[in-house]
């Protein structure tokens, strides 16, 4: 349960860190494409939302898209220029203090699985935090906030990611 907890934390540092890029951005920034085969900043901002859900729904919850549309909208497998808007976070949080507290069917294995997939998703979350930054400071000329400081934290390739936790 304590992993969880810990993982749940740095999500939220993790998120915090997104929200550090874009929320000081006009919405013109956020829907701004630097071309045609490149994603706004919004669309990533709901891609990482949309895949966090997807996950938690598919891997720990057996539960149905809440929007089938936007599952297609949200794949980065889709071509660039089909990409769209922004779903919520709050389902990660809710089905993994499920998971930690017990208040599931299988509790150890779904913690294991928990776990990683929480990894995965912190991770994901600054895979896209990089692009996100790049665009926000080579294209629209805005500063970088810092890095998010946490023992578990590093640059690797450039890219931010939790790592030993």
């Amino acid at each position: 349960m304590h992993r969880i907890d810990a993982l749940l934390r740095e999500y939220d540092r993790a998120r915090a860190y997104t929200d550090d890029l874009w929320k000081d951005l006009t919405p013109d920034d956020v829907t701004w494409r630097p071309h045609e085969n490149s994603s706004a900043i919004g669309w990533h901002l709901g891609h990482q939302a949309h895949v966090a859900h997807f996950m938690v729904r598919n891997l720990t919850a057996a539960e149905p898209s809440p929007d089938p549309e936007l599952d297609g909208l949200m794949d980065s497998a889709n071509p660039e220029k089909f990409r769209g808007a922004l779903p919520t976070v709050e389902r990660v949080h809710a089905r993994m203090r499920d998971i930690a507290s017990g208040n599931v069917s299988a509790p150890e294995q779904l913690t294991v699985v928990g776990a990683h997939l929480l990894t995965a998703l912190i991770n994901h979350e600054y895979q896209h935090d990089q692009w996100i930054s790049e665009v926000r400071r080579d294209n629209l000329g805005h500063p970088l906030p810092p890095d998010p400081k946490a023992d578990h934290v590093r640059r690797v390739d450039g890219y931010l990611l939790i790592d030993g936790l």
